[in-house]
């Protein structure tokens, strides 16, 4: 077992090398840009919808209040006829992505911290990097990734988005087992 205030070094420092990779990857590549495609006559969409003062929030369209409602007739009909949709409505107005940048960073922080914790609890001070790599990158990756697959799974979300994002997550656990065993404590 090692201590776990002996790792707050790499526990920041993967955190910033995490954001500063999912910056360039996200930033400066071409790779997520087909994630959200524009709907087809877009303009008319928002015209249509616009009236309807939508709050945001995340929604499904058509929608039940509860199982019994899904069986009736009219339901059935609604999702036959379509547009079925799994929708968010955010709020309307000037882009500003400082507020998720910061939510984006706390989440590597607790990403790194938990698998400070997981390698701290099962390896001592001075384990091989390789140790600590392994178990550091792998259970960095169970936080970066294996949450998004249920969006694919039940919400339909494209497969395509979902293994980019995948693929995404495995770099930023290389990232934070690297981190974590160059700087493991000796």
């Amino acid at each position: 077992m090692t201590g776990l205030s002996t790792l707050w070094l790499p526990i920041l420092l993967s955190a910033v090398i995490v954001f500063v990779a999912s910056s360039i990857i996200h930033m400066l590549t071409p790779w997520h840009r087909s994630d959200y495609p524009k709907v087809p006559d877009e303009d008319m969409l928002i015209s249509a919808m616009r009236p309807l003062a939508i709050p945001p929030g995340d929604y499904m369209v058509p929608g039940c209040d509860d199982m019994k409602e899904m069986r009736t007739p009219e339901f059935a009909e609604k999702r036959s006829k379509g547009p079925v949709m799994v929708m968010t409505v955010m709020p309307s107005g000037p882009v500003s992505m400082s507020g998720n940048l910061v939510q984006w960073f706390i989440y590597i922080v607790v990403v790194s911290f938990f698998a400070a914790y997981v390698v701290s609890r099962a390896l001592p001070v001075g384990a091989p990097y390789a140790q600590v790599f392994r178990l550091a990158g792998a259970t960095a990756f169970a936080g970066y990734a294996l949450a998004l697959w249920q969006m694919s799974i039940w919400y339909r979300r494209a497969w395509g988005t979902t293994i980019r994002s995948t693929i995404d997550g495995l770099i930023y656990a290389l990232l934070t087992g690297g981190t974590f065993g160059w700087l493991w404590p000796r």
